[in-house]
Parts: structure tokens; C-alpha cells; sequence
């Protein structure tokens, strides 16, 4: 028999009672219901060298149990069967068959009328047969420590709280379920939620990539499927190196960067994502590895950025090995932010391969979402980026709608003060003068040297 023909079957057996159609508020005795179940009848004492024989044969069915006892043989136990693989005797195979016979058990089959109550249904099964028909089933959400997050659509708002209950009932650890009810706000980046049931309590503490966070909820940003994001990033970094995290929340990023013994410096504007940080360092024991900030991202590059790019870019920078890397994780406007590099640095520009490394986030719904990320930071500073930088698609946020990371360096015309030089002409003199060099017999005369050197540090 197919399997989707088996599962559906399976369905239609194991579901609710057809009368819970169209609740709203919770009824968990409403959902008994006896269904008959094909059973064997064993001696307990070799009943568990049974089942590694019948294992084709047997209910697999969560939340059941396959062996029961007897009613009237205390002595015995029924073993319960897969009704739609066992009907009669004669549905055992040969390898089965021959098992019984050496333990001295009667193939014969029984029924047994089985009571399934609410405890027996998958959260999925109870949503389906209390939902409209043929409407979608919510029965995934976001884990947030204690707190289920779901982003129920409109036709299951009316169901929302007895949503809400299920998610607790059926997910151990769950006890407050929330529905997000307005898009994040760009500012802080949270976004109003409302408590479908469970406790009102929003502070949580969740485990992420080894290290342990405290937040608020409800005041913070913070989302679960970002995990693998983090570690990679974090895995770009080497010890030394320094991060500057433009938009840090509760620290995913600067937290284990700031363990690889690097130096970080984090800001977020939302107060809130700011106290969370503070606590977060101290509880990872980084508070004195990363300096924190409570600044608009704007503020942030051309403040306390600026300043210590000045110091690591400057006339030492020659002695440095590690490297320097700008997170800009809001994607809704990061982009914008990167016009705050435009000029940022005054000074002799440093060597190409010191200049920093930027990792900025958009979304994206164009057809071509990397190109179209590309094209749109270039737009903000200047230039075309499609030739030197790279772009890592993070997730599927929604139907086309991407979450993109496009990783560049900062060219040093755009980064330092009267660096004014177009890019493209810039590029094209540079090759015309490598030609003009390697062409020349003698030496090159102090004109020469002066615009050759000059080439060097616009490079």
C-alpha cells in the first residue's frame, strides 16, 4: 500500500471526533473517541523478545502504548497491532509466523476496543479537525526559551487562544504562547505581540551555539532561526581581530566573537537591547572584552568607529595582522547606514588589505536577489560592487522575500577624506601607469616616483 495512502488512512482513524469542528474555546474531553484495534495475546515474560519480531506488525503510533495488559489474564499482555496491515490470522508473514510458533503463541487476532482521548492527539491532528476545512494548520512556531512565537494568519485568528493552548499542551517546556500582531518596528526592532494563553511572564533565557541569553521578549529582537548566521560569522573571525556590531540586540554576534579573544565594540539604540547586552557579557564572562554602546547606528560609525579606526588604520597599522569587521545586521535599513563611510577617515589611507570588512543584511523581493543587494549598497556609496564583494543568502524570510548578507571591503577612496578619484578612472590610470613602468628602461625620474607613490596609497 502507498505510504501517502497509509498515512491518510492513518488520519482518518487516528483523528479527533468530526463535532470539534469550529471550536474556539478549548474542550479537551470533547475529544475522546474508541476506535478498535487489532491485538495478540502473549505470556508477558516474552513479550519484549516478541516485539523485536514484530515490529513490521506492531502500531507504531505516538503516544500509545503497544503493549497493554490483559484484562482477564493477569498473566498475559496484548500486544496491539497495525489495523490497516493486520486483519486475520493469515496477515502475519512467515518470518513472523515461524517466531510464534517457537514461542508457543496463538497467531489468532482479537480486537480491542481502544478509548483515545486528547492527550492522544499530535497538535497538528487537533488544529486540523478544529479549523476550517481545507484552511491552513498552524502547528509550527518560533521557540524563544519558554515562549512559543507564532505568526497566525487572519482566518485563524478566531481559534488564536485555543491555538495558543495547544502549543502549550502539546511542547513540553512551552508555558506562554504569543502572536506577533504588527510588523517589527525598524527603530528598535520589536514588535507588539499578544499573549494567546499561558503566563504573561516575557523574560526568557534561551540557549544558543553554546552560550546562554537573558531578554525581555517583548521589548528585544531576537529570532531563533538566525543560529547558523551567527556561527558563521563568528567563524570569519580570527583572535585578535576586532568586530564593530552596528545593530548587536542582546550580543548573538558580539558575545562568541568576543570569546575567540577578540575586541569587541557593540551598540544597539533600543535601551532595552542595551541593558540585555550589558547583563549578557557579564553572564557569558566577555563584560571585559567588549565595550558596549547606546547610540544610533549613524552615531556609532562616526563616533566611537571612527575613532578607533583611526588608531588601527594609522601609522602602526603596517605592525597589524588582524583584521577589522563591521556587522550591520538590520536588514530592513542597513544599507542606508552605509553612507556613513563616505569620507569617515582623515590621514593617509592604509594598505588595501587592512581596510575593513563589512557585513551588511538587507531583504530582498527583486528576481534576482544578490544582484539587486549589490546594486543597491553600491548606489549608496558610490560605486559598483558587483566585481569585489560577495553575497551569502541567509534565509527565506517569506514567498519571495529574501534575507541577504553582501561582504565587501571599504575601498580607501570612499573610506578616507579627499580621496575624490572616480573608482574607474582610478583603476584605468593605475594599469596605464603599471604599462608605462614595466616599459621604461631607466629609472624613474622624482615626478614619477611622486605619482607612482601617490597611486599606491589610493589603492
Amino acid at each position: 500500500m502507498p505510504e501517502t495512502e497509509t498515512n491518510q488512512r492513518d488520519s482518518e482513524l487516528f483523528s479527533p471526533p468530526s463535532d470539534v469542528r469550529g471550536m474556539t474555546k478549548l474542550d479537551r474531553t470533547a475529544f475522546k473517541k474508541t476506535v478498535t484495534i487489532p491485538v495478540l495475546k502473549a505470556r508477558k515474560e516474552i513479550v519484549s523478545k516478541l516485539m523485536r519480531s514484530l515490529k513490521r506488525a506492531a502500531l507504531q503510533r505516538p503516544g500509545i502504548k503497544r503493549v497493554i495488559e490483559d484484562p482477564e489474564d493477569e498473566e498475559s499482555r496484548l500486544i496491539m497491532l497495525d489495523p490497516y496491515k493486520m486483519f486475520t490470522d493469515d496477515s502475519f508473514e512467515k518470518a513472523e509466523l515461524s517466531i510464534l510458533r517457537q514461542l508457543n503463541v496463538n497467531p489468532q487476532i482479537s480486537n480491542y476496543n481502544l478509548e483515545l482521548t486528547y492527550e492522544n492527539f499530535k497538535s497538528e491532528e487537533i488544529l486540523r479537525a478544529v479549523l476550517p476545512e481545507g484552511q491552513d494548520v498552524t502547528s509550527g512556531f518560533s521557540r524563544v526559551g519558554h515562549i512559543a512565537h507564532l505568526n497566525l494568519r487572519d482566518h485563524q485568528l478566531p481559534f488564536k487562544h485555543l491555538i495558543g493552548q495547544v502549543m502549550i499542551d502539546k511542547n513540553p517546556g512551552i508555558t506562554s504562547a504569543v502572536n506577533k500582531i504588527n510588523i517589527i518596528d525598524n527603530t528598535y526592532r520589536n514588535f507588539q505581540m499578544e499573549v494567546l494563553s499561558g503566563e504573561e511572564n516575557m523574560t526568557t533565557k534561551v540557549r544558543e551555539n553554546n552560550y546562554t541569553y537573558e531578554f525581555d521578549f517583548s521589548k528585544v529582537y531576537w529570532n531563533p532561526r538566525l543560529s547558523t548566521e551567527h556561527s558563521r560569522i563568528t567563524e570569519l573571525l580570527k583572535p585578535g581581530d576586532v568586530l564593530f556590531d552596528v545593530f548587536a540586540g542582546v550580543g548573538p554576534f558580539a558575545i562568541p566573537v568576543a570569546k575567540k579573544n577578540c575586541t569587541v565594540f557593540a551598540n544597539d539604540l533600543n535601551p532595552e537591547s542595551h541593558k540585555w547586552l550589558l547583563h549578557n557579557c557579564k553572564l557569558n564572562k566577555v563584560d571585559q572584552k567588549v565595550k558596549v554602546f547606546n547610540l544610533d547606528g549613524k552615531d556609532f560609525l562616526q563616533g566611537p568607529v571612527r575613532e578607533e579606526l583611526m588608531q588601527q588604520l594609522g601609522p602602526l597599522s603596517k605592525e597589524r595582522k588582524h583584521s577589522v569587521h563591521i556587522v550591520m545586521n538590520l536588514p530592513a535599513k542597513a544599507i542606508e547606514f552605509l553612507s556613513a563611510f563616505k569620507s569617515l577617515l582623515d590621514g593617509q589611507p592604509c594598505s588595501h588589505e587592512l581596510l575593513p570588512t563589512v557585513h551588511c543584511y538587507s531583504f530582498s523581493k527583486d528576481a534576482n536577489p544578490a544582484k539587486d543587494v549589490q546594486r543597491r549598497a553600491g548606489a549608496v556609496l558610490g560605486i559598483s560592487l558587483e566585481a569585489c564583494s560577495s553575497v551569502h543568502l541567509v534565509r527565506n524570510v517569506a514567498p519571495n522575500k529574501e534575507m541577504l548578507c553582501i561582504t565587501f571591503q571599504i575601498p580607501a577612496a570612499i573610506l578616507y577624506k579627499n580621496q575624490t578619484l572616480n573608482l574607474g578612472f582610478l583603476d584605468l590610470l593605475q594599469r596605464i601607469m603599471k604599462n608605462h613602468l614595466l616599459n621604461a628602461r631607466g629609472q624613474m625620474n622624482p615626478f614619477q616616483k611622486k605619482k607612482h607613490k601617490l597611486l599606491q596609497s589610493l589603492n
